[in-house]
């Protein structure tokens, strides 16, 4: 099964950081790390918006892990509708 969850974030960025261990509570080791700053487009798109949560390739939230709506949403299949 595929990681539903990636963060995007960046080295030195105190939310980012709780936002890991956030995650880490929620999705053990389940999740996928990329650096804003690793292209121009991730750059440009997010920019010193981060942390930002993505579920399923789509944004969930930013600036914080919003823990029990995240729970809530990986309960669905991929693809289900969220609220």
């Amino acid at each position: 099964m595929s990681t539903r969850v990636t963060l995007i974030s960046r080295d030195g960025c105190h939310l980012c950081e709780v936002a890991e261990q956030a995650l880490e509570r929620i999705v053990p080791g389940d999740w996928t790390r990329v650096d804003v700053d690793s292209t121009l487009e991730l750059e440009r798109d997010y920019g010193d918006r981060v942390p930002v949560v993505l579920l399923d390739g789509k944004e969930h939230g930013y600036w914080r892990v919003e823990e029990k709506r995240l729970k809530r949403d990986l309960a669905r299949p991929p693809g289900a509708p969220r609220l």
